[in-house]
């Protein structure tokens, strides 16, 4: 893990634990309801957002390479989407290079009934 990361992780488990107490402390001891309603709101985000940012174990990993039964190489693991992907890409490319030049064959063709307007008055 490097060094940023045991930062984040320690001010994460700090503020995981000044939280819970300080909701504990608000709400219990003084009654602050706000007080520590905010504490309840700050402790569960931390608690969140450690649960989103937690380091994946090697075994959660090796579970999503199986399917039905059978391990998948991890060549051939996204090759069809990545295929339908890039066709997709391409097909999209392709409808605005045309809207593209539907764009300027209406502004050429603008600009040339302005030039005839202007020559008749």
């Amino acid at each position: 893990m490097s060094g940023r990361a045991k930062f984040w992780w320690t001010l994460a488990a700090v503020s995981f634990i000044v939280n819970g107490g300080g909701a504990w402390y608000a709400l219990v001891l003084h009654r602050e309801w706000m007080h520590g309603g905010i504490h309840v709101a700050a402790f569960a985000l931390t608690a969140y957002l450690i649960a989103i940012f937690r380091p994946r174990t090697p075994a959660s990993v090796d579970e999503s390479l199986t399917v039905s039964g059978e391990r998948m190489q991890p060549d051939s693991l996204g090759d069809p989407r990545m295929e339908q992907l890039q066709q997709s890409v391409d097909a999209i490319a392709v409808e605005v290079e045309r809207i593209g030049e539907a764009q300027r064959f209406n502004a050429k063709l603008a600009a040339q009934r302005g030039q005839g307007t202007s020559e008749q008055r």
